[in-house]
């Protein structure tokens, strides 16, 4: 029967060739194979188009890359089974980032296109209208949007954004500036001159932040809802799916959206806007592993399309592109941020008088903190406290020699807390196995006596609760996220990125255990710190309204005087520096091969690029990461190759020849190629 349907088929009678991109998920067929294509497909079967094809004997899914008269293949050639859908999803433009982000962060094109093409619902394809014509560029003079008056240099941004240029700029948000409302208002001035902006922003939370104002930018109701759209896993694949058609078929005109939407191949896209890079949410989880970040500046690159990076704070490789001149600095007028800004003091407990305890024992808030806090309260204005973690006292610690308490029974954490469990109700459990510890006493020294790592949400709120006797306390985080508070006396504790906003702006902010953020062990550490600490101090009214922050940290160190002084950049500045001389991202690259041990040693073997590139480990793979399939896997191990930027594309070839060759052998175990991983080790 197969062969009556063969033999009944008829070549197309223009370009009868269709070069397919199966989506086959191994490294060595990540390539185009071509098919012939029959009189009867041959209208639907147009490039970018999602097909059927037979490999090895079954059906699997592609996408067509293009189609030709003729083919390089001398054998006989399939023929292409279905057309999916003949809607031209991976447009030629996407198909070139495809490429990039492929290349650059050695990995397969197929994964490239899972992330940036989401599955296909047919019965959005049908509700969606057509694409509708383009609506070209709006001349004339460029308005200043609302809002952005105290940045003079945005005028000048927009005018080469939507005069056919490619500029590019990074944005730092001042203290008490509303981040969404003005990218909300910069977007809406692009969309009116017939050019539809894409944003990207780390969280769910933040997309129906972003759209919700957005709406209201371009008149709200039913305009806004047909010219706004949000892309986002949250919203179900259907859905998702109808929404990325309308942003495609050119009807939205702003798009926000999470990691994935960076590749929606928007038809008119007059702007990418990325806000908060320095977030962990940007790096893809999944192969091969892009940050959404670099993808857009990639993007940016090929097609020439205008971008802008904001945030509240400036990362390292952010501060890069201005120091070499890529991108340009939105700058506001002199005098701003200090009009701005809250009046913001840091201390550490090694200061006796403003560090010292007037509670008597109750509590670890200095005096300097309650003094600003009770002065809020006294001008009916919220409290915002932040606590590095929720929970009661998550981390207990030995009080003599401060060596982590745990449990005999299973090496797990003690916790503190009252607690319900088959053990009945009890003060100290283990947090892993839950039995309870009655009689504590420390591995390292002897000591019974504990004292809190870190203390949680929880734990906080119920001292201030004893503290301000009538006044409310909340809790943001965790299970439980507020999105806005009234302008009332009340003490709302969060933990860091959970901060709901306060109408009218906080009366005070306590920034607690900086230490917590401070201390973890990550080349990354600081960064985030003082991007947790200014988002939460940027919510707090400014110093002539009465607006306090207190920071727990030495008031001496960079990070706290980059907070002190409102300086973001000029912190990311010495960062860039840093980094650079010791040979850290983003001032050099570092490429990270996981893998079998066995694996690591082929690697080794076979780079010829050996003298060329540093060279560090292997070494075992850092606590809590796991390779895919890691069941099966002896002796993870961790290989990290330093990369000079001149010599990326020479080293990414040899590492990609090297995942391919093995890929084609039987029974060899895969490695993982992670370009500056986050979480370097």
């Amino acid at each position: 029967m197969t062969a009556t349907r063969s033999a009944a088929r008829v070549p197309a009678s223009t370009s009868p060739v269709a070069r397919v991109l199966p989506l086959l998920g191994v490294p060595h067929l990540d390539r185009e194979f071509d098919y012939l294509v029959s009189e009867s497909l041959s209208e639907d079967a147009v490039p970018g188009a999602r097909v059927r094809v037979r490999f090895a004997g079954r059906l699997v899914d592609g996408f067509i890359i293009a189609r030709t008269d003729e083919s390089d293949h001398r054998g006989e050639l399939s023929w292409l089974e279905r057309v999916v859908s003949a809607e031209p999803v991976l447009t030629p433009g996407l198909l070139r980032l495809v490429d990039a982000v492929a290349h650059r962060w050695v990995g397969m094109r197929t994964d490239v296109i899972r992330l940036a093409i989401p599955p296909r619902h047919a019965s959005a394809e049908k509700s969606v209208p057509d694409s509708v014509a383009s609506q070209g560029v709006t001349l004339g003079p460029v308005e200043v949007p609302a809002g952005w008056a105290d940045h003079p240099m945005v005028a000048r941004f927009l005018e080469a954004a939507t005069g056919g240029l490619a500029p590019r700029a990074a944005w730092t948000v001042p203290p008490g500036r509303d981040w969404a409302v003005a990218l909300a208002s910069l977007a809406d001035s692009i969309s009116r001159r017939g050019l539809q902006v894409l944003l990207i922003v780390p969280d769910q939370r933040d997309v129906d932040r972003l759209t919700a104002v957005c709406r209201s930018a371009v008149g709200g109701g039913a305009a806004g809802r047909d010219l706004v759209t949000d892309l986002s896993a949250g919203v179900g694949p259907s859905a998702r799916y109808r929404r990325w058609l309308r942003a495609i078929r050119g009807h939205a005109r702003i798009v926000v959206g999470t990691r994935s939407a960076v590749f929606a191949p928007l038809p008119e896209l007059g702007m990418i806007i990325v806000h908060d890079d320095g977030d962990d949410s940007f790096v893809e989880p999944r192969a091969p592993y892009p940050h959404t970040r670099e993808v857009a500046v990639q993007r940016s690159l090929l097609d020439g399309t205008p971008l802008m990076f904001s945030a509240v704070d400036r990362t390292p490789e952010v501060a890069e592109y201005v120091r070499t001149g890529w991108a340009h600095e939105i700058l506001p007028r002199p005098g701003l941020i200090r009009e701005l800004a809250p009046q913001i003091v840091a201390v550490t407990d090694a200061d006796p008088v403003q560090a010292r305890d007037v509670a008597g024992g109750r509590t670890r808030l200095p005096a300097v903190a309650l003094t600003m806090a009770r002065e809020a309260i006294d001008i009916d204005a919220p409290v915002l406290v932040q606590v590095p973690r929720k929970g009661y006292i998550p981390t207990l610690l030995c009080g003599s020699c401060r060596t982590p308490a745990r449990c005999r029974r299973c090496n797990g954490p003690i916790r503190a807390g009252r607690m319900d469990d088959v053990y009945g109700p009890v003060d100290l459990a283990c947090g892993w196995c839950g039995a309870p510890e009655t009689a504590f006493r420390c591995v390292a020294c002897g000591s019974r006596a504990l004292r809190a790592g870190v203390v949680g949400a929880g734990r906080t709120a119920e001292e201030l609760g004893r503290m301000f006797p009538g006044v409310r306390v909340r809790t943001s985080g965790g299970g439980e996220i507020l999105d806005s508070v009234p302008a009332s006396p009340a003490i709302i504790v969060s933990t860091p990125g959970a901060e709901p906003v306060a109408e009218g702006g906080y009366g005070a902010a306590l920034l607690l255990d900086s230490w917590a953020l401070l201390g973890r062990p990550d080349l990354r550490a600081v960064q985030n710190a003082l991007r947790l600490w200014i988002g939460a101090a940027g919510l707090v009214r400014p110093a002539s309204e009465g607006g306090r922050v207190f920071l727990s940290a030495d008031s001496d160190s960079a990070v706290a005087q980059a907070l002190v002084r409102w300086s973001p950049q000029s912190w990311a500045e010495r960062e860039l520096a840093d980094r650079a001389e010791v040979g850290f991202p983003p001032a050099v690259h570092m490429i990270a091969v996981d893998g079998p041990a066995e694996a690591l040693a082929d690697f080794l073997e076979d780079f010829r690029l050996i003298d060329s590139v540093e060279v560090l480990g292997p070494v075992d793979l850092p606590e809590g990461d796991q390779l895919p399939g890691h069941d099966q896997i002896r002796d993870p191990e961790r290989l990290l190759l330093r990369v000079p930027p001149a010599g990326l594309d020479q080293v990414v070839n040899e590492v990609k020849a090297f995942v391919v060759g093995r890929s084609g052998r039987r029974n060899a175990d895969p490695v993982r190629v992670r370009l500056d991983p986050i979480h370097i080790g």
